[in-house]
Order: structure tokens, then C-alpha cells, then sequence
């Protein structure tokens, strides 16, 4: 029970079949047999071969395939659809048509006219079918049917609107648009799409007027009806609720908060309970916080739903699987980064006025040496963290969005791999008193471990999971964990170092016990204890053990306590480096203070006691 067989597949398909055993029986579970070769899609067309080269090479050479973009021929793309529309939607052709829908979103999204919405449609529609809504349930991917949903509302978003409005429509994925202002009355989308051979299911979409008087210009709305995506997302689900309707997804400006959606139920049974929820396509889960019933009947239900934008991602999801979205996050993420950079910026200046007084010393020199490393690492991560906030929300384009991770993840692992050095620094310290190393040999080895280290592992990991497409998680700029599990390069490299950092604080807590073991006095073992509670509270924020913290957000994933302790303790960590790094740092506040003298002026720092 539970062993898994692979087979090949037929001479004329490409891939592999996997059967798993399940009471003696073996039942096929992933079925990534194709007909259709994305790769040869276009060899005999001058179109869209910035698609093919795509699937084949890494975001190092984005910028020469975005350049291409110019010279494609016909960029409706409309010379791929029949060879896509003649192959069958079996479940390896599914996922290959499911992964180029992505790829054009991604890259073909400037100016989406009705010509490149009405194949980018046509395309998805062959894939919606009702009849072959059983084979997505053999699509490798268990998350394809939401990177769909995710696909087109992104180059829905983008489509140009002709004289104030545009309608496509095909019988299972239908697209209408709409110019809006605050002078208009309220907006109303209508859909009647065929579900099944039974019938049409209807759906609307209500603007109210008092949310458009919010709009401070003319802007445009979006909505898109999928009559059988409900039932295509419960195939990868062990859920045992079901969608009794279309899935009906809108996009409006940000200025607009609350929209009204009705849905006519498909099971139209008494007995059938309804619930409003909206797709989280982050976490990939029905979220029933998103949406409120306003209404119920026998034959349809009508919500009042939430439209969200956020411009920042909680802190938290640098070591978490899943982002949740609370206000309470966001508010800790803001003022906790905006201090941070503040105290960085603050800690480095003080640094570069005393450092010719704090390093006349090698084991000085070395330890400041590592703590302007760890500042200045730091200072650069929480910017890039904001930028790639920005960068996500404002869809700039892929290439940014991949840049700003690759910069985030190597100068997060760069504050890692120094904290790291500044934990052996310690151990150095306390335990080689009479092995001395000379400040150049230090120099190229803290160089080495500290960006060295997380250049290799940051390269490394975008050269394996872009060309999987596997690079960003959906939803932020930042590495994805569903698909390749890319966010383990920066967890497991951060954990580990923890870890070694954790066995350094507690060397110096047993290195400091003994040195007032034998003494016999109570009042020496209180200043024994205060001596030991000071320096682990030191070295907490500068050897980043608070990061520890981040293993609860990984194994309770969507605990809102866990999360909103990991943001509190680490997006103030560089004010707790300002404080215990720098502040509190006796041959700095001496240093501060000659300085004072020395220039005459008053210091506020030199008359303050600091314990």
C-alpha cells in the first residue's frame, strides 16, 4: 500500500504515467502523457518564439528575451491556436497549455488588445471544457487550475478598453470591461454561460454608486465568469463542500472597496446551505472571510465581497510557506521597517565617527568589522523588501519581480552568513586566547563567508527553479514554497545558522558563570546573573536567534500568534542592533563622547547613564 509505479507513455505521446497502490489495486494519480510539444509549437511560425525560448532558459537573459517582444509578427498570437484547439485536453497537454497561458501573461501583457484577449481566450476555453472536467484531476500540479485563475485575471487586467467597453466571450470563459468615474451610475456585469448539457447558470457583478463617487479619475473594471473552474479547483481538493455556481473574479481600482456579486446556484435543492468565499490564491484555499452573504434563496445567493489591496506582505513571509493578510501584520511590518532603517542608517554613521577610537585592537577591529557588515546587509534587505512590495504591487513587469527576490534572498542570507561569522568571532575569542589571526587573513575569510556563501547559494537557486517557473511564489515577490520549495535555500542555510549561533550564546553563559564560581558571596552571584541576563541580551538581536521564531511560522503556517510574534522580534531588529550593538557598547559611548569634547559641543549622550 502506498508504493508508487511509474510507466512511459504510448510511442506517440511524451512523458510519464504514475500509479499508486491503494488496496491492492494500482490507481493512476498524475497522468503527464502529451501530445502537444510546447517546443515545436512554433517552428513553423515567425510568432511568439519569445514563448518557446522561455521555457528553455533562465532569467539571466530575460532582458534579451523582453527585447524580442518587438519583433514578433503577429502579436495576437492567433498562429498557435489551431494546433492548440486540435489537440485533445488530456491531462499532460492540460498542464503544457496551463504553463504557456502563464509564460504569456507573464511576457505578452503590454498593451492586451481585443485581438490578443479574444487567443489568449480561446486558448484557456479549450482547457475549461465541461466534458473534460474529470481529467484535471490528473494534472500533475494539484495547484494548475489556480495559477489559470491567476494567469488570466493578470492579462485581463491589462486589456485596452475601445469606446468605454469591451465584451468576448466563449461558451466557458467570458471577459467584459468597462470605463468608470465617479459620474457614473452603478456598474452592472451580466453573464449567461452554458455549465453543462443541462443548461445556462447565470451571474452579476454590481459596482455600487456610492463606491464609484471614490474614484478620483476615470478607470476601468474587469470581470471575468468561469462556469466550470469551481468544479476544475474541488478536482485537486479533498473539500467536501462544493461551488454551486460560476466563479466570477474582478478587477477594480484600488480606490474601490465593496462589490456585489450574484450567483445562480447550479443544485438548486432546499436543503443546500450556501456560503460566500473568495479564492485566496496565495494559500490556494476558499477564504470565507473575504466575502458576506447578503442575501439567500432557493435559486440564487447574493454576496457582498471585499476587494483587497495591499502594497506590503507581512514580514513574516521570509520564512513562511503562507502569507496571511491582517491588518495588525501589515501595521507591525510598516513602523517595524521603517524604525529599522532608521536605527541601520543611525548605527552606521555612529560607527564610521568612532571607528578610528573602537578598533586599535584586532579582536575590536574584527568585532565592528562584522557589525558595520551585519548594519549594512540589513539596511539593504528591509529597503529591498519595500521595493519588492512596490514592484509586486504595481505588476511592473516579471523581470523586476525576479531581480528584486534574487537581490532580497542573497542580502538576507549575507545578514545570516555575517551574523554567523560574528558568532565564531565570539567563540574565537573565548576559546583560542593564545591562537591569533592577523586582520587580512580575517578580512578574506569574513568576505568569503559573508557574501561568498550567499552569492553561491542565491545563484544557484534561481539557475534551478526559473527555468521551472518555479522561482516566485504567487501572490509576492519573494521565493516560492508550493511548486519547487525554493524558500528551503534561504530557511535552511538561516535555521542553521541559528543553531550554531544558539551553541555560542550558551559558551558565553557558561564561560561567564565560572568566572564568579568560588567566590561565595550572594550579592556577587546577583551580579553574576544580571552579567549573564545582559550579555544573552546582547547577543540575541546581533547573532539573529529571534529568527528562530520563524520554524513556528513553517510548521503553523497560518497561526496569526506566530506570525505576529516573528514580525514583532525581527522587523525590529535593526533598532535592537542600534541599541545593544552600538548604544549600549561602553568603548563606543566613550568614544561618542571624546568626540563631544573634542569638537566642543554639547552631547546629550555623554550625560546619560546607561546601565
Amino acid at each position: 500500500n502506498g508504493a508508487i509505479c511509474i510507466q512511459p507513455c504510448s510511442p506517440s505521446f511524451h512523458g510519464e504515467t504514475s500509479f499508486v497502490c491503494e488496496e491492492r489495486k494500482w490507481q493512476m494519480f498524475a497522468d503527464a502523457c502529451a501530445s502537444l510539444d510546447v517546443q515545436s509549437l512554433f517552428q513553423h511560425s515567425t510568432c511568439l518564439v519569445i514563448v518557446v525560448a522561455s521555457f528553455s532558459f533562465s532569467s539571466l537573459i530575460f532582458s534579451n528575451l523582453f527585447s524580442s517582444l518587438q519583433r514578433i509578427s503577429e502579436p495576437d498570437f492567433s498562429c498557435i491556436i489551431p494546433e492548440i484547439l486540435s489537440s485533445p485536453a488530456i491531462p499532460g497537454n492540460i498542464a503544457d497549455i496551463v504553463e504557456l497561458l502563464k509564460k504569456i501573461s507573464l511576457l505578452l501583457s503590454e498593451d492586451v488588445n481585443r485581438g490578443k484577449m479574444q487567443s489568449y481566450i480561446r486558448i484557456a476555453n479549450h482547457i475549461l471544457n465541461s466534458s473534460i472536467v474529470s481529467n484535471w484531476a490528473f494534472v500533475r500540479d494539484r495547484n494548475a487550475g489556480s495559477i489559470l485563475l491567476d494567469s488570466v485575471n493578470f492579462f485581463a487586467g491589462k486589456l485596452l478598453l475601445r469606446n468605454g467597453s469591451e465584451s468576448i466571450q466563449e461558451p466557458f470563459i467570458s471577459t467584459k470591461g468597462y470605463s468608470i468615474h465617479k459620474n457614473t451610475s452603478g456598474k452592472r456585469f451580466d453573464f449567461s454561460m452554458e455549465f453543462n448539457n443541462t443548461g445556462n447558470i447565470t451571474g452579476h457583478v454590481v459596482i455600487p454608486e456610492e463606491e464609484l463617487l471614490k474614484l478620483p479619475k476615470a478607470s476601468k473594471a474587469i470581470s471575468i465568469a468561469f462556469p466550470t473552474l469551481g468544479a476544475i479547483i474541488e478536482t485537486s481538493r479533498l473539500d467536501p463542500s462544493f461551488v454551486n455556481g460560476m466563479v466570477l473574479s474582478v478587477s477594480l481600482p484600488e480606490e474601490l472597496r465593496h462589490i456585489l456579486l450574484t450567483f445562480e446556484k447550479v443544485n438548486k435543492l432546499e436543503n443546500v446551505k450556501a456560503q460566500c468565499v473568495g479564492w485566496h490564491s496565495t494559500e490556494r484555499r476558499w477564504d470565507s472571510r473575504a466575502c458576506a452573504m447578503k442575501s439567500d434563496n432557493i435559486s440564487s445567493v447574493v454576496c457582498i465581497c471585499r476587494h483587497h489591496h495591499r502594497t506590503f506582505k507581512s514580514f513574516s513571509i521570509l520564512m513562511s510557506p503562507t502569507m496571511l493578510r491582517n491588518a495588525a501584520l501589515d501595521y507591525i511590518t510598516r513602523v517595524g521597517l521603517g524604525l529599522s532603517i532608521f536605527s541601520l542608517v543611525l548605527c552606521l554613521i555612529i560607527e564610521a565617527v568612532v571607528w578610528h577610537h573602537v578598533t586599535k585592537t584586532e579582536i575590536t577591529y574584527m568585532r565592528h568589522f562584522c557589525l558595520v557588515n551585519i548594519a549594512t546587509s540589513l539596511l539593504i534587505a528591509d529597503v529591498l523588501f519595500i521595493l519588492a512590495a512596490i514592484v509586486h504591487h504595481t505588476a511592473l513587469n516579471y523581470q523586476l519581480c525576479v531581480a528584486a527576490t534574487f537581490f532580497l534572498h542573497f542580502f538576507y542570507l549575507a545578514l545570516f552568513f555575517w551574523m554567523f561569522t560574528l558568532g565564531l568571532l565570539i567563540l574565537y575569542g573565548l576559546l583560542f586566547v593564545f591562537f591569533k589571526i592577523t586582520r587580512s587573513v580575517f578580512i578574506a575569510m569574513a568576505f568569503s563567508i559573508g557574501y561568498g556563501c550567499p552569492l553561491v547559494i542565491s545563484v544557484l537557486t534561481v539557475a534551478i527553479t526559473e527555468p521551472k517557473n518555479g522561482y516566485l511564489r504567487s501572490g509576492a515577490c519573494w521565493l516560492n514554497w508550493y511548486e519547487t520549495k525554493a524558500l528551503l535555500a534561504f530557511v535552511v542555510p538561516a535555521l542553521s545558522i541559528i543553531v550554531v549561533n544558539v551553541v555560542v550564546v550558551v559558551v558565553v553563559v557558561v564561560k561567564t558563570g565560572r568566572s564568579a564560581v568560588g567566590e561565595g558571596c550572594k550579592s556577587q552571584d546577583l551580579r553574576n546573573m544580571i552579567r549573564i541576563s545582559k550579555n544573552v541580551a546582547l547577543l540575541t538581536p546581533l547573532l539573529g536567534l529571534t529568527w528562530g521564531f520563524g520554524l513556528a511560522t513553517i510548521v503553523k503556517s497560518r497561526s496569526l500568534a506566530f506570525h505576529i510574534t516573528f514580525a514583532l522580534l525581527n522587523a525590529f531588529q535593526g533598532f535592537f542592533i542600534l541599541l545593544f550593538g552600538t548604544l549600549l557598547d561602553r568603548k563606543t559611548r566613550e568614544a561618542l563622547r571624546m568626540n563631544c569634547l573634542l569638537s566642543k559641543r554639547k552631547c546629550s549622550l555623554a550625560k546619560v547613564n546607561f546601565f
